[in-house]
């Protein structure tokens, strides 16, 4: 059995920079085949960075309170989250969650995947710029030594390193 109070679980955020606090609830409790992390986010923050799918991997997102926004699909389709809600994407299913730049309160949320506790970069891919292609494509997603994303174009090769 193991047991954690949220505030004292560390805070590690996303190596793009793009929320302040996330904690990762599973690895304090030692989770094997189940991720969980919990989240404030402010207006302009967003749970992962960028549109991705876990080919692996289902993830279901709640919302404690405030009002997050999806993308979801390749196509961007906006969904909206409110407090009390709870959005669950299938695995190869594009999604990224985010609080709107204009919006008037931070958001507290949390994601949940399964099976895994951590991710296995092998099946996920993210929706990036290709400057070889000229367009966004999918990218297969890897995270490097030095802590960075590594994003490799699944259609010509490109290799870029946020």
């Amino acid at each position: 059995m193991e047991k954690v109070t949220i505030d004292e679980v560390e805070v590690e955020v996303n190596p793009l920079e793009v929320h302040d606090v996330r904690r990762p609830v599973s690895r304090a409790l030692g989770t094997e085949h189940f991720a969980m992390n919990y989240f404030e986010l402010a207006p302009g923050d967003s749970f992962s960075g960028g549109l991705h799918t876990h080919h692996d991997q289902e993830e279901v997102f709640y919302v404690e309170s405030g009002t997050a926004e999806f993308a979801v699909g390749e196509e961007r389709e906006t969904v909206t989250v409110d407090a009390g809600e709870v959005i669950r994407f299938a695995p190869g299913e594009f999604q990224t969650g985010y609080v709107p730049e204009d919006a008037e309160e931070d958001v507290v949320g949390w994601a949940l995947g399964a099976p895994g506790a951590s991710h296995d970069w092998e099946d996920l891919e993210s929706m990036v710029y290709c400057d070889d292609c000229g367009e966004e494509r999918a990218h297969a997603t890897a995270l490097t030594r030095e802590g960075r994303f590594e994003f490799t174009c699944t259609e010509c090769g490109t290799e870029t390193t946020l």
